[in-house]
C-alpha cells in the first residue's frame, strides 16, 4: 500500500512538473521543429545578408532585446507603432538613437512567405539578437523559443523599469535582479557597450561644464571633439564609439578600458567604483571566455523574460502592429 501510496504521489509530482514546463507562456527548443522547421535558419540568414549589407544591424539586434525584454516580457512591444490608442516605445527618451526597426520586418516577411502566421515576432527579437552575437564575435547561445506577442504597448512603464546610463548601480542592479540576473550577470551584459556607439547627449554631462575627474583626460580631449555642443541636437547623428580598439567585436576590451577610465557613460564608470561590481570588471577584463560565458548566461535570462502565454499574446502578422480582430 505504501509502495502504492508513494507511485501516485510520485506522479502527481511528475505531471506538475510536466504541466509547469509546458504549460502557458512556457519556451522550449526547437519550438518550430514541427510548425516551421526552417524558422531559426531563416532567420540567421536573415541576419546574415542584413549585417554584410548593414553591419550596425547585429548591434542594433543586442540593444533591442534589451530594450524589449527588460520593460515586463520579451513580447515585441517594443516594435509597435503608435496607432489606435497605442503609444510607441519608440518614443520613449530612454529609447533615443535605436534604429534598424524597419529589418525587423525584412526578417518577418521571409518567414511570412515560408509559414504564415507561425514565428511571433518576439522570438525574431531574441533569435536575431543570438544571431548578431554571433556576427560580432561573439559566442553561439541556444535560445528556447514560443514566445507571443504583446497586444499592448508598456510605454508609461519605460521610466520604471528600463535602466538609465546615469542610474545609480545600487538601482541598475535591483533593476537586473528583478528579471533574474545576479550582478556577476548585470556587469556581463553592460558588457555589450563593448560595440556600438553612444549619442553624444549621453555623454555631454560629464564633459561640460568642466570635465567628469574620473574620465582619462586625454579620452576626455577626443570625447569633446566628437561632442563639441554642450546642449546637442538629441536628433543630430553625434557621437562617439564605445571602443576605439574593436568597436565591432564584442569582446573585454570594454572592461579593459572603463579600468583604464574610458568609459562614455556614467554607468560604465560605476561598475568599476562600485565594490559590488569592481572584482567582476577585473576577472573579465583578465578573460574574455569567462567574459562570453557570463554574456551568454546573462542573456539567456534576459531572453526568456515573463513569455505571455498563448490567451495574453498572439502571433503578429506585422510586427509593426496588433492583429485585427
Amino acid at each position: 500500500m505504501a509502495i502504492h501510496k508513494l507511485l501516485s504521489n510520485l506522479s502527481l509530482i511528475l505531471l506538475f512538473s510536466f504541466h509547469f514546463h509546458f504549460g502557458n507562456g512556457e519556451l522550449r527548443l526547437n519550438y518550430y521543429s514541427e510548425s516551421c522547421p526552417n524558422a531559426e535558419e531563416i532567420i540567421k540568414q536573415e541576419v546574415i545578408s542584413l549585417y554584410h549589407k548593414h553591419g550596425n544591424t547585429a548591434v542594433s539586434w543586442i540593444r533591442t532585446v534589451f530594450h524589449d525584454c527588460m520593460v515586463k516580457s520579451c513580447d515585441a512591444s517594443i516594435l509597435l507603432e503608435s496607432i489606435n490608442r497605442i503609444q510607441s516605445e519608440k518614443k520613449s527618451t530612454r529609447n533615443m538613437g535605436m534604429r534598424n526597426f524597419k529589418y525587423i520586418n525584412t526578417i518577418k516577411d521571409a518567414l511570412e512567405k515560408s509559414c504564415p502566421m507561425t514565428v511571433s515576432c518576439a522570438d525574431i527579437v531574441a533569435l536575431s539578437a543570438r544571431d548578431g552575437v554571433v556576427l560580432l564575435g561573439g559566442p553561439h547561445i541556444e535560445m528556447k523559443t514560443g514566445r507571443k506577442d504583446s497586444k499592448e504597448s508598456h510605454f508609461s512603464e519605460i521610466d520604471e523599469l528600463l535602466p538609465n546610463h546615469n542610474d545609480s548601480m545600487t538601482y541598475v542592479l535591483s533593476r537586473f535582479q528583478s528579471v533574474g540576473i545576479d550582478v556577476e550577470g548585470t556587469v556581463a551584459l553592460l558588457g555589450a557597450h563593448s560595440v556600438g556607439r553612444v549619442h553624444c547627449v549621453n555623454i555631454v554631462d560629464r564633459l561640460y561644464p568642466t570635465v567628469d575627474p574620473t574620465l582619462d583626460p586625454d579620452h576626455a580631449e577626443y570625447l569633446k571633439r566628437r561632442c563639441p555642443h554642450p546642449n546637442p541636437d538629441p536628433n543630430a547623428v553625434e557621437y562617439s564609439r564605445n571602443d576605439l580598439q574593436t568597436p565591432m567585436t564584442l569582446d573585454n576590451m570594454y572592461y579593459k578600458n572603463i579600468l583604464n577610465n574610458k568609459g562614455l557613460l556614467i554607468v560604465d564608470q560605476q561598475l568599476v567604483s562600485s565594490p559590488a561590481t569592481s572584482s567582476f570588471v577585473e576577472n573579465m577584463a583578465a578573460d574574455n571566455d569567462y567574459f562570453h560565458q557570463q554574456f551568454s548566461k546573462a542573456l539567456l535570462i534576459l531572453s526568456e523574460n515573463n513569455p505571455l502565454s498563448e490567451d495574453e499574446g498572439e502571433v503578429r502578422r506585422d510586427c509593426r502592429f496588433v492583429n485585427s480582430n
